[in-house]
């Protein structure tokens, strides 16, 4: 992998992000598309909402432009079939974003054909589990993992900056383990165009936001970022892929399984998520998602630690496991506001 191309594909995606977001910000806000407070609300003032478009569509283009330039060499030849699949979860989510309401099995169904269709597009055997599993339990299990991350990414878009800061640590993390030869060359690239577009976007969702990324943007990015770690993982970095998202995993996985243990519907809006238990127990969004990302550039230092050795592999996974654990605890702690079940503002 080229060095150049690489830090090409970030600043030239981080630029075009930063501009496009402030172009297509005006336009919404021109056209009446905003978020407006409400008692459910965790922001002040008419915020535009569907910054996705400019992110979205930026990150596209760059990775088309790098599989097509041959600079995505780790992706497979049918790469272009999970970029079609993240255009359409933006149409559709878009679709969604406007009018509001699309049942959710439409969304669902939408969501499992690009999955279905993305899964092609991973590199080599697409052996995510590295063997330990018969190839069709293998490519099953991995599609729910990766259509679960799809939807979490979307859930965990709650307050300000987060998305921007998670899609920003997975990307880095990507290519320090290309860079470091962990993985294929290849996926240096796309990872670090994934970290400039998040930053671009960065820019004008930072605490108090200028715009919200909406459904539009959450779940094709979630996607795309889902793909990717899927690609680490059947490159063999697993122990890599499971720690960068490690946050995103936990948060959204216990406070799922919290809402069913108390028999509540799990795919109802609500404010129950560790980050937004903090903010709002009177935590400002900037030191949340500040917490947050400090969290996971240390997440980012271990699954690249991860790739050196036995040894090596056990501390880091332990070391993780045990970050993560007691950040989760230490948020949960510093949250002294009851649970609610209303829905989080998107970001």
């Amino acid at each position: 992998m080229s060095l150049a191309v690489s830090l090409a594909a970030g600043g030239a995606s981080l630029a075009a992000a930063a501009a496009l977001t402030g172009l297509v910000r005006g336009l919404l806000r021109r056209h009446g598309v905003v978020d407006r407070p409400n008692e459910r609300s965790s922001h002040q003032g008419d915020v535009p909402r569907g910054g996705g478009i400019a992110v979205v569509g930026v990150l596209l283009a760059a990775w088309l432009a790098l599989w097509l330039w041959g600079a995505s060499t780790g992706c497979g030849a049918l790469f272009w079939v999970a970029l079609a699949g993240a255009l359409g979860l933006a149409a559709v989510s878009w679709l969604d974003d406007m009018r509001g309401g699309l049942p959710a099995w439409h969304r669902l169904a939408v969501h499992i054909a690009a999955v279905g269709a993305g899964m092609l597009a991973l590199p080599g055997d697409a052996l995510v589990f590295q063997g330990l599993l018969p190839p069709l339990a293998d490519h099953a299990l991995a599609a729910l993992a990766w259509l679960w991350f799809v939807n979490l990414f979307n859930f965990m878009d709650g307050i300000d900056g987060i998305s921007g800061v998670e899609g920003a640590s997975l990307g880095l993390g990507a290519f320090l383990l290309a860079l470091l030869g962990a993985v294929p060359a290849g996926l240096g690239p796309p990872g670090l165009a994934l970290a400039g577009v998040s930053l671009g976007f960065l820019l004008w969702n930072w605490h108090p936001a200028k715009i919200f990324l909406g459904d539009v943007g959450s779940v094709p990015l979630g996607y795309l970022a889902g793909w990717l770690m899927l690609a680490l993982a059947a490159s063999g970095a697993w122990q890599a892929a499971l720690l960068l998202p490690a946050y995103y995993l936990a948060d959204a996985t216990l406070t799922l399984l919290r809402r069913l243990l108390q028999r509540r519907r799990i795919w109802q809006a609500h404010r129950e998520h560790f980050y937004q238990r903090v903010v709002a127990a009177g935590w400002s969004h900037g030191r949340a998602a500040a917490l947050i990302a400090a969290n996971n550039l240390l997440l980012v230092a271990l699954a690249v630690a991860s790739q050196n050795g036995i040894a090596a592999t056990a501390a880091a996974l332990a070391a993780g496991a045990i970050l993560v654990a007691a950040l989760l605890w230490y948020l949960r702690a510093a949250a002294r506001a009851p649970c609610g079940t209303s829905a989080h503002a998107s970001s």
